[in-house]
């Protein structure tokens, strides 16, 4: 398979991620300013996943730039990315809708997790296809980032039982970390 049609199917799934999301914004009756209110978890939560539904596209975007062959393993982890990555509408939903709940926000967390994880199994496919002397191979190494990642994401679901607040914290700054592109690939391209 050419890469190109995993990378348009990702595309694709994601784009359609991000407008379920929006959907689940639901117009207010009225025409004051008072009637959005209500609607500020609910767009605050949306505004959260939005940025991590970038954030793993612009990742996965630059890590596929890597591939020069695309095997079945490759195309079962991205399936597997994919599908905890549509499961982000709903807990953003859920989420914003329950005022950030603490159930709410260890099910986020939870949901995360597991998309970092089924990112990380799509990195280790993409090297034992590719080879550990490949551009992505090379340009991974210890991957710090995603470790402290996966670190906050647990410390996030265990403090949601203590408070909304720090948990969303910890959710907050493993966007913070990731916002900007991950440059070890671009440098290893270089």
């Amino acid at each position: 398979m050419q890469k190109g049609r995993l990378e348009a199917f990702s595309d694709g799934v994601l784009a359609i991620i991000i407008t379920i999301m929006v959907l689940e914004i639901k117009v207010p009756h009225g025409t004051g300013f008072a009637v959005l209110l209500p609607l500020i978890p609910v767009f605050l939560s949306y505004v959260l996943s939005f940025i991590y539904i970038g954030i793993y596209w612009n990742n996965h975007h630059h890590m596929l730039h890597t591939v020069t062959r695309v095997s079945g393993g490759i195309l079962w982890a991205n399936l597997y990315l994919l599908f905890w990555l549509s499961l982000v509408p709903f807990v953003t939903g859920w989420m914003g809708e329950n005022h950030f709940a603490c159930e709410t926000m260890a099910l986020y967390g939870f949901i995360m997790l597991m998309c970092a994880v089924a990112y990380f199994i799509l990195q280790r496919q993409i090297i034992k296809s590719q080879g550990k002397e490949s551009v992505l191979g090379k340009a991974i190494g210890k991957d710090q980032k995603g470790n402290i990642s996966a670190c906050l994401y647990i410390a996030g679901i265990g403090l949601s039982w203590v408070s909304s607040w720090l948990s969303g914290s910890m959710y907050v700054l493993v966007a913070l970390i990731w916002l900007i592109p991950d440059k070890r690939i671009e440098r290893t391209v270089e």
